[in-house]
């Protein structure tokens, strides 16, 4: 009879804490718990990729009726019904909960709807009271968006809220250059919104290729959202208020507490039908805005859960620091995902979860691979990337840079102003594609297969080699014969 309850104890139902729970459970054969106390699926399910590729999907629908229109159906443009596609919505991102809740079920993991912190290395207390014990303990509790410590910044809402919404707002003011933030730009300014987004520095997206944001931030122009780059925020408060008095104001968030804060903040953005918010920007400019999106940044969800107090070390944003397989400075202690900070997506918390059942339950130490990761960030248009950016290429070898930039078929026809990009980086010494970056609709389904190639190590030349499907946008990706410079 084992001397623990379980083990394998995890903490958190996100991707990646599901999945490691049952494959350790049905694939290895472990006696696993799982601890959850808010909705299974986590982030992407609940409040981020997937919720938000369904509002992308809804607000791309905004052009159809023209671009219809253009080649010769008689449709007619009608109003967006923000309700009924909430209510779809909710009902979808139900069903994909229960699809969760269901895995584990079948994978034999006992679940706990409730707050776990760790009382020992092989400890666990829940909300509820209970105590449980494991051999192993992962912590897989992801992140949260975090809003700026300035006063009154519990007036604006973050991403999490915003699938919440009663009711689109006229105008909408989103803080951040980020992808969250350039991605919900294009969101809501496909419904209807009126978008204006302030970013500090001098390009959004920062950490991507340049010349492909670059792109991305004239499109976003082109369709209507009011970017503005080196501008940042200073002051808000109610429409009505005293603002003279807003920044030194009793409202102080940072004197508030971070408690008192995040449950104003909550209460705040239950409505959006709230009064209206003035801002005041680092350039002059005041305006009022019926709703403020904070989209500056996330944190790891490893505050209050025992870590410290065990030994575990914790980064400065305070991400649980581990090594290449995933284990703490205790020995009985894992973390994947977003808690971990090291690259927060969804296939790699996975990823990372499957390393980690098969370090410890298959007593084969694999660590997790984490580089030339595709991504894609859904912008509109889209951005797909994988590999090395030409600014990050060039610092490290001689490179040459094959990009072309061109109106697409579909929507040229419809007289709209589109414009995509292909571009590969490829080493001159021994001709590697270091990296592939595509601006255009469906580029996250593009990078994927391209992100194949350039993982297996291709060169320019297995790409020259590759005969074009046509008339494709991605025909391009393999048709580039010269470089358009070097670096």
């Amino acid at each position: 009879m084992s001397e623990f309850d379980y083990d394998l104890f995890v903490i958190g139902g996100g991707s990646g804490g599901v999945r490691a729970a049952r494959v350790a459970a049905g694939e290895a054969g472990a006696k696993v718990a799982l601890a959850e106390d808010d909705r299974y699926g986590g982030t992407c399910v609940i409040r981020g990729c997937v919720p938000k590729k369904l509002m992308v999907f809804a607000s791309e629908y905004a052009g159809v009726v023209e671009d219809a229109q253009s080649y010769g159906w008689d449709l007619q443009q009608g109003p967006f019904d923000w309700p009924a596609f909430r209510g779809r919505l909710n009902d979808e991102l139900d069903r994909l909960e229960q699809v969760y809740r269901n895995l584990l079920k079948s994978s034999g993991v006992d679940t706990f709807d409730a707050r776990a912190s760790l009382s020992g290395p092989h400890e666990v207390t829940l909300s509820t009271g209970e105590i449980k014990s494991a051999k192993h303990i992962l912590v897989a509790t992801g992140g949260h968006p975090v809003r700026p410590e300035m006063p009154n910044a519990h007036l604006g809402i973050v991403s999490d809220d915003i699938f919440h919404l009663e009711s689109l707002p006229k105008s909408l003011l989103i803080i951040g250059g980020g992808y969250i933030a350039c991605e919900f730009a294009g969101i809501m300014n496909g419904l209807g919104v009126e978008v204006t987004q302030y970013y500090r520095g001098a390009q959004i997206l920062r950490g991507f290729d340049d010349e492909a944001r670059g792109l991305v931030a004239e499109q976003m122009r082109e369709k209507g959202i009011n970017l503005h780059l080196g501008t940042n925020i200073v002051d808000i408060a109610p429409a009505e208020a005293d603002h003279s008095m807003s920044r030194a104001g009793t409202g102080s968030d940072a004197a508030m507490g971070a408690a008192a804060q995040d449950q104003m903040a909550a209460q705040v953005s239950k409505d959006a039908a709230r009064g209206p918010v003035w801002v005041k920007a680092t350039n002059g400019s005041e305006k009022v805005f019926d709703l403020v999106l904070f989209a500056t940044g996330r944190n790891p969800n490893s505050r209050d859960i025992g870590l410290e107090e065990l030994g575990v070390k914790l980064g400065r944003r305070g991400q649980i620091e581990v090594d290449d397989y995933s284990q703490t400075a205790v020995p009985s202690i894992y973390a994947i995902g977003d808690v971990t900070d090291r690259v927060n997506l969804t296939p790699v918390a996975i990823r990372e979860g499957m390393a980690f059942v098969e370090t410890v339950f298959h007593a084969n130490p694999t660590p997790v691979d984490h580089s030339l990761i595709p991504s894609a960030i859904f912008t509109q248009p889209e951005m797909g990337t994988v590999g090395l950016s030409e600014e990050e290429a060039r610092d490290k070898e001689p490179v040459e840079i094959f990009c072309t930039s061109f109106r697409p078929m579909q929507t040229a026809f419809a007289g709209r102003p589109d414009r995509v990009l292909m571009k590969l980086i490829v080493s001159k010494a021994n001709r590697k594609v270091l990296g592939c970056h595509i601006v255009a609709p469906g580029a996250g389904e593009m990078i994927q297969l391209a992100g194949i190639a350039i993982k297996m190590g291709a060169t320019k030349e297995d790409f020259d080699r590759t005969v074009a499907v046509h008339p494709t946008m991605s025909e391009e990706i393999v048709t580039m014969r010269t470089p358009v410079r070097t670096a």
